[in-house]
């Protein structure tokens, strides 16, 4: 299945049979992110955290848990 990042546009090929492909498929909504923009994005969101002036609201408290 080929892809396209959201933020760069890179078009990527996944395998038909993984949970990320079938999520793509089944529901529009989701959509898919390269990993060198995942990377970028949790690196630059955990440095404005380390700053003190970013508050991250978090939506509910099982996934606050996960954190």
């Amino acid at each position: 299945m080929r892809v396209q990042c959201v933020i760069c546009d890179k078009i990527e090929e996944l395998e038909d049979d993984t949970l990320q492909a079938k999520r793509l498929r089944n529901r529009p909504i989701h959509t898919h992110m390269c990993e060198g923009c995942h990377d970028r994005i949790t690196k630059r969101t955990e440095e404005r955290l380390a700053t003190g002036q970013f508050h991250f609201f978090r939506s509910s408290r099982s996934i606050e848990d996960d954190f």
